[in-house]
């Protein structure tokens, strides 16, 4: 397809279909995850970076980084440590208020992946200036900003992807245009306001972070296509990296995951079930992340299921299995948008059966990889469970389930080889071993943490580093001083 403006604007126009969402399902969507005992009175004190129209956003932008420019380091770092505090402090107000109006996943994980990002996403210290020098002189290479970033987020991590994109980007020198998605808009406008706020009273100039008030087809057609937005980032599904991709800027994409969790003979059981419940459980599994199949060995396949349910996991069987497929899988073979981001509790309570309020995943073993709860991407704490007789037909299984994304799967093994021989088939942005897959972002593993993991073009975790383009500054003859 020739991609002129036309089909450009016509990618446009599905993707923002997809970000807004429908009810495919065709019933009135599943309740609210937020605690009832505790409503959300939550407004930021002003609107700072919210624009009613995305050209006046990018205006704002432009200048806010061309003032980024003129600003020291030290001053980039100290707004960066603002963002943080800021962020800290209304952190629980912004979790519930992302629970209320998304009415997708849980409270405390909210808090808790924030935590993650103010305290793990880095800063200004990943751009590290590197040095040559030989005969012929000195050569410095330096990381510089592209200038205005066109950026799109999802609303099942919104606070998160807001956070870390907004510490990353302007540690790179960068300001940024937010086109959130529709659902979240009231929170994220909250949050933008906050941190715009912080950079300014840190020293830094205002509307370093714009969105416009009411996102929309033409707002995010706009964004990605308007000259002064130099690069593209987006954290969403396969239709929004798509588009990103065609918009003719450089692409920075998150796509989507399917992650598989492999389970052999030699794993810890108890560490495996524990593991597996509390990763696949994460904010009602809607994290790209999080564990969406698991595949077991036979012989422990009983074992592993007694020590999930010993961790507030729950099981269904034979036609109740089938009741919630229908309940969960659309006739046109689509996952059923109102029940995403929904506690096994409230799932289950649809087909009448009644669980804990605190279970945090539901089983189902299927006997075919085909199954739709293998094959889509659930977004909700309904995870497939298939059993190999062996570890090889496990690890083949988990590479064709997870659909050659290369985003994220998981193992228990205490097979050096096995671990190896996974790591190298999957080929995975993450691969996490003998750990929840949140262990691969920061939570309870090593390394810094990201909510944008563009697996599609490459970049893993992304951080300020990703967000900076390579200048290269040449002094011949002089300068090598040994």
């Amino acid at each position: 397809m020739k991609l002129d403006e036309r089909n450009i604007g016509l990618i446009v126009e599905k993707v923002v279909e997809k970000l807004v969402g429908d009810n495919r399902g065709g019933r009135a969507p599943a309740q609210s995850s937020a605690p009832k005992s505790r409503p959300s009175t939550f407004r930021s004190r002003g609107d700072a970076g919210i624009f009613e129209n995305i050209d006046d956003a990018i205006k704002a932008a432009v200048q806010a980084q061309r003032d980024l420019s003129d600003c020291t380091l030290k001053t980039r770092d100290a707004m960066i440590q603002a963002m943080r505090d800021i962020s800290r402090e209304h952190n629980e107000d912004l979790s519930h208020q992302a629970v209320q109006e998304t009415g997708l996943g849980r409270v405390d994980d909210k808090i808790n992946k924030n935590l993650l990002v103010i305290e793990k996403c880095p800063g200004t210290e990943v751009l590290r200036p590197v040095a040559v020098s030989g005969d012929d002189g000195l050569t410095l290479t330096e990381r510089a900003p592209f200038g205005v970033i066109a950026a799109i987020t999802p609303c099942t991590n919104a606070t998160e992807t807001i956070l870390c994109n907004a510490i990353g980007m302007i540690a790179g020198g960068n300001s940024v245009v937010f086109n959130v998605h529709p659902a979240s808009k009231a929170t994220n406008a909250n949050h933008v306001t906050l941190l715009n706020e912080a950079c300014v009273a840190a020293g830094g100039p205002e509307n370093l972070m714009t969105m416009v008030r009411e996102p929309t087809i033409e707002s995010a057609g706009v964004l990605m296509k308007h000259p002064d937005t130099r690069l593209v980032v987006v954290t969403g599904g396969g239709a929004v990296v798509k588009a990103a991709m065609h918009s003719g800027k450089r692409a920075i994409a998150a796509g989507p995951g399917n992650p598989p969790v492999v389970v052999d003979e030699t794993a810890d059981l108890k560490q495996a079930g524990k593991g597996i419940v509390l990763g696949a459980g994460l904010d009602c599994n809607i994290v790209c992340i999080a564990e969406k199949e698991i595949i077991a060995v036979t012989d422990i396949a009983d074992m592993l299921k007694r020590e999930m349910k010993e961790n507030k996991a729950v099981e269904i069987t034979g036609r109740d299995i089938q009741k919630l497929e229908k309940l969960l899988i659309t006739s046109d073979n689509h996952v059923n948008r109102d029940f995403i981001g929904k506690r096994p509790s409230l799932i289950l309570k649809e087909i009448g059966i009644r669980c804990d309020e605190d279970t945090r995943i539901v089983i189902c073993e299927v006997k075919d990889e085909m199954h739709p709860f293998v094959q889509h991407e659930l977004l909700m704490p309904v995870i497939a469970m298939l059993r190999v007789p062996n570890v090889d037909e496990g690890i083949a299984m988990a590479r064709r389930v997870e659909h050659n994304f290369r985003h994220t799967a998981v193992m228990y093994s205490t097979n050096i080889a096995a671990l190896h021989k996974m790591a190298r088939v999957m080929d995975c942005s993450i691969f996490v071993k003998n750990a929840p897959s949140y262990s691969g972002i920061g939570l309870g593993g090593e390394g810094y943490t990201s909510f944008t993991i563009a697996s599609p073009t490459g970049e893993g975790l992304t951080n300020a580093t990703h967000f900076t383009r390579e200048r290269r500054c040449t002094l011949k003859d002089y300068f090598r001083i040994v």
